[in-house]
């Protein structure tokens, strides 16, 4: 997880400054919506309350079973991944943009790939 931090400060020249929370439950509800997600990003209104990234962890045995534990791992990578864009979106003070932290997502794993 640090390499991927440092990659993200590598790439966006942004450093993640809230913290993750990894949660044993198996899928998390939104703070607004109320939907159920493999990960969630705290985007407080005011800038000095620090933000955080709460990730479900859950199934990861059950993941291992039925994926192998490199697809497991990535599995959890991804989700954190799509939260670090959502984390600089709220950077940038953008619309949290589901398309764009898709997308953004897959082209930070794939650096991170690359990095590794």
């Amino acid at each position: 997880m640090l390499k991927l931090s440092g990659l993200v400060t590598y790439i966006y020249g942004i450093s993640y400054k809230g913290c993750c929370i990894s949660k044993t439950d198996y899928q998390l509800k939104t703070r607004d919506t109320r939907e159920l997600a493999s990960a969630t990003f705290f985007a407080p209104y005011d800038k000095i309350v620090e933000p955080y990234i709460r990730i479900a962890t859950g199934d990861y045995e059950e993941l291992v079973s039925e994926r192998r534990k490199n697809d497991a791992l990535w599995a959890i990578l991804r989700s954190m991944a799509h939260e670090i864009i959502h984390y600089q979106q709220w950077i940038e003070d953008k619309e949290m943009d589901e398309k764009e932290a898709e997308i953004g997502s897959e082209e930070l794993l794939e650096s991170y790939y690359q990095f590794l």
